[in-house]
């Protein structure tokens, strides 16, 4: 559900343009290529059902269905590398391709099952009359016999398909169960599901620029006590990839105040300083970007008067 990567302008091509001038060209590119700085204290969020606590930064796995060996291989480290510096959420769906079982044969030749929160969805749209089976591919795909976080996409099938997906949390092969979207357009279906079921989890479309959930979506979470994951945390759909609207401009030098040193992290810890959001999870395909990302879950987060500066400055500088 999280892609920040399918814009015009990747951030390689922003990185060239002046994204990160604040620190310098050359030492921006050197920063994306190093381990999140483990100096600074790891940020985690509590699951509201459980009290289990989970770092803030994941990644997003739309584009993790590929078949080049040279792309798989970038996939693979991506996985290798989240856990070294301190993440653990990764996000994927039957509806990403081939992206469940690209994981599960990463995860298992890596050997890092065990240091990885693994979510996936159910089909996005179609029959569900064969919800077992379905299921079970997904289990099989991942090579797991226990899945983190169980969603269902795009509020498709709630009613038919919860029944199952409770005995198997009961039985312990699913952990937490959610419910998605990633378009206001499905709000109100969505509200109206969070209301009448008692899910751990809902993920939901919320960045900068589409706050829209912050109204709508977060104080039901709120009063249901559920943990809440947010896509598209950079932006990226319909054109509106907010690292394209700040290429060439300079990071606030009050950024560091709160151990911001890009735009990407800038914008990823505006998303997990909200108190009701438990995880961003951007769409991340390479190491540079995963590890550039992950800084913004180390460190200070924004408090209420910083986050309406964040905007602020913002505003006033995106075209």
């Amino acid at each position: 559900m999280s892609s920040s990567e399918g814009s015009l302008f990747s951030r390689r091509t922003l990185l060239q343009s002046g994204v990160y001038a604040t620190v310098g060209l050359a030492a921006a590119r050197a920063g994306l290529v190093q381990a999140a700085d483990k100096s600074l204290l790891l940020i985690t969020k509590t699951v509201p059902s459980t009290k289990e606590k989970l770092p803030v930064i994941g990644i997003g796995t739309n584009n993790f269905g590929v078949t080049a060996a040279d792309e798989l291989a970038a996939r693979r480290d991506v996985l290798k590398r989240l856990p070294e510096l301190g993440g653990a959420i990764v996000d994927t769906a039957q509806a990403y391709g081939t992206s469940e079982q690209v994981i599960g044969d990463a995860v298992a030749a890596i050997g890092n099952r065990s240091k990885l929160f693994i979510a996936t969805k159910t089909p996005l749209a179609g029959n569900v009359s064969d919800a077992k089976a379905t299921l079970e591919k997904s289990f099989a795909s991942l090579k797991t016999d226990k899945i983190d976080l169980l969603q269902i996409h795009n509020v498709h099938g709630i009613d038919e398909l919860l029944p199952l997906y409770k005995d198997y949390k009961k039985a312990g092969k699913i952990r937490y169960i959610g419910v998605t979207t990633s378009v206001d357009s499905q709000y109100a279906a969505l509200i109206e599901a969070m209301k009448k079921y008692d899910f751990d989890f809902v993920q939901v479309d919320y960045s900068m620029q589409d706050r829209s959930a912050e109204k709508e979506v977060f104080p039901v979470a709120k009063d249901k006590g559920m943990g809440v994951l947010v896509n598209v945390p950079l932006g990226g759909r319909r054109g509106n990839n907010l690292m394209q609207q700040v290429a060439g401009k300079e990071l606030p030098k009050w950024a560091a105040d709160i151990d911001v040193t890009s735009w990407a992290q800038f914008f990823l810890k505006y998303d997990i300083s909200h108190p009701v959001v438990t995880a961003a999870i951007p769409g991340t395909t390479k190491v540079s970007h995963l590890e550039d990302n992950q800084k913004a879950g180390r460190g200070k987060l924004p408090d209420a008067e910083t986050r309406e500066k964040m905007v602020k400055h913002w505003e006033s500088i995106s075209t």
